[in-house]
């Protein structure tokens, strides 16, 4: 059977280990109830470890020369084998509105991209594993006081407890990547709401983590005056001197909790009634 070559545009790495293909498929055990939708599966490292596993599975496939070899390589997937951009799905569909656990060798170039789409269906994946860049992968799972940890450290972890499992060198791939990978594992926590508004709570982690090394209150100014403007207020850069003074506005993004967002979240909400 004719090899699909790894597509440096599609962010392809093939993993070649197959006793580490075989840890990262068993990683998905913790919710053996569940169907399995993997991501890119290239040639089918995890899949043919899944498969036994005797569960719902689904394949998701952008690369139109792997899905012939997926077809001949596993034609008990038969329809299950999906071809199209896991990005531009609505993954209601998928399993007929079911929860699932979601795994894969995930691209590179879009595993944040993934993880965003991730929380925009929370309710449906309350399991998500997998491999990716290990610096991407401590990112996830720091918390607050490291360098790694940013803004969607503070997202997912608002949703997710996160694990980081283990290290995978790069001489396991072909091409070998230039970097090392980690497979991590997230599992919903308990939280339903977060106990302030959602959208804000986003705009102000990202407003704070893009200028994460200016003060908190120097980084809030320009949220504060673009709330004021969204509410027909005008512009007066007097008017949060009194809020934005507070002593702990001096601290810095990467000091505060996911708890310590929700606070600021709230206090901000109230500020600018």
């Amino acid at each position: 059977m004719k090899q699909v070559q790894p597509k440096k545009k599609l962010g392809q790495h093939f993993l070649t280990d197959m006793s580490i293909a075989q840890r990262i498929a068993d990683t998905v055990d913790v919710e053996p109830s569940l169907p399995v939708l993997e991501i890119g599966p290239g040639m089918g490292a995890l899949t043919q470890f899944l498969i036994p596993k005797q569960r719902e599975l689904k394949v998701v496939e952008i690369d139109r020369e792997s899905i012939p070899y997926l077809h001949n390589a596993f034609p008990s997937l038969g329809q299950q084998i999906v071809e199209g951009d896991f990005l531009q799905m609505d993954l209601k569909e998928l399993f007929g509105g079911r929860p699932f656990v979601l795994t894969g060798n995930y691209p590179y170039n879009i595993s944040s991209q993934i993880f965003f789409k991730m929380l925009d269906y929370r309710d449906l994946i309350p399991c998500c594993t997998g491999m990716i860049q290990k610096e991407v992968a401590e990112r996830l799972t720091s918390g607050p006081g490291t360098k790694a940890y940013g803004i969607l450290s503070v997202l997912l972890q608002a949703w997710y407890d996160t694990e980081y499992l283990f290290t995978v060198s790069e001489t396991v791939f072909n091409p070998p990547p230039k970097v090392k990978s980690a497979v991590i594992r997230f599992r919903r926590n308990q939280v339903t709401d977060l106990g302030c508004p959602e959208k804000l709570f986003k705009q102000v982690v990202k407003s704070t983590f893009n200028q994460r090394r200016k003060m908190l209150r120097v980084s809030l100014r320009p949220l504060l005056s673009q709330i004021d403007a969204q509410n027909g207020l005008s512009d007066e850069k007097k008017r949060h001197n009194s809020f934005l003074s507070r002593v702990e506005l001096t601290k810095r993004p990467e000091q505060l909790s996911v708890a310590d967002f929700v606070q600021l979240t709230n206090e901000i909400e109230r500020e600018c009634r």
